[in-house]
């Protein structure tokens, strides 16, 4: 990312006061990553991105919160409508319950700083943006680590397959997707983009399946939630197109 921002000429001067929300916003990336690939560890793919879908709800309350507007009921219902939809594809067991719980943790931080970066990206550059999050979050994982005294030799050890596999991960999945997130943010509400990203609940239990044989085959319910799930995707965007032409109607009222 250093050497995209260098290449394409971007500055790296920040105010004091938005070098320190990006720092605040990146150690809330860093517990993200910790909870989420912590709740693959402790459960699997599928349950994971199960609880992960919760993040439409979190988004519908602290979106309105800190835009200082008014929650939409439209909003949480069709975040509730996904959970729903989303339980409704794979039933989650019990004794997963410490995956439950961090597939959550990792929603609530995705929507947290998903709601950050719409405010922050109308004052800083969406690539300024990710590289300082990115690197603040490395540095807080890296101190996080080392207290851990996780820095032993093996930790170092990596063998081909998994050096292709966090280059993948880190470029293909992590900084470009990142920074084309951050810079949607100017144009569509966080909201939005949250409810969007429920369709990787979608791909990961698809690559769940085919990769590590979490089912042996897809049900009808497979189906039908992944129906439910584009179709209040599209509903959304109605809904807050008639909302966005009554607000015009209103005089911004």
């Amino acid at each position: 990312m250093a050497i995209y921002l260098l290449v394409t000429k971007h500055s790296f001067r920040l105010s004091l006061t938005h070098l320190l929300k990006l720092c605040g916003v990146g150690l809330i990336i860093m517990v993200h990553w910790l909870a989420f690939y912590g709740a693959i560890k402790v459960s699997n793919v599928s349950v994971t991105m199960v609880a992960f879908s919760t993040g439409t709800l979190f988004s519908s309350i602290i979106e309105p919160i800190l835009f200082k507007r008014k929650i939409r009921s439209y909003e949480v219902l069709i975040g509730l409508v996904i959970i729903g939809a989303i339980a409704m594809i794979f039933s989650i067991e019990t004794q997963y319950w410490l995956g439950i719980l961090l597939g959550i943790a990792a929603a609530f931080t995705s929507s947290l700083f998903g709601v950050f970066n719409g405010l922050l990206a109308h004052h800083i550059r969406p690539a300024i943006i990710s590289f300082y999050e990115l690197t603040s979050a490395f540095i807080g994982l890296t101190i996080f680590i080392a207290i851990r005294q996780d820095f032993t030799p093996s930790f170092f050890q990596l063998d081909q397959p998994s050096i292709i596999g966090l280059l993948l991960l880190s470029l293909v999945c992590t900084v470009f997707p990142f920074i084309t997130s951050v810079n949607l943010a100017k144009y569509i509400s966080p909201y939005t983009i949250v409810l969007t990203v429920n369709l990787e609940t979608v791909y990961g239990i698809i690559w769940a399946i085919l990769f590590f044989k979490e089912n042996q085959e897809l049900q009808p319910s497979f189906y039908f939630g992944v129906l439910i799930i584009l179709s209040a995707i599209f509903l959304n965007s109605y809904l807050k197109k008639i909302s966005d032409k009554r607000l015009e109607l209103n005089g911004g009222v």
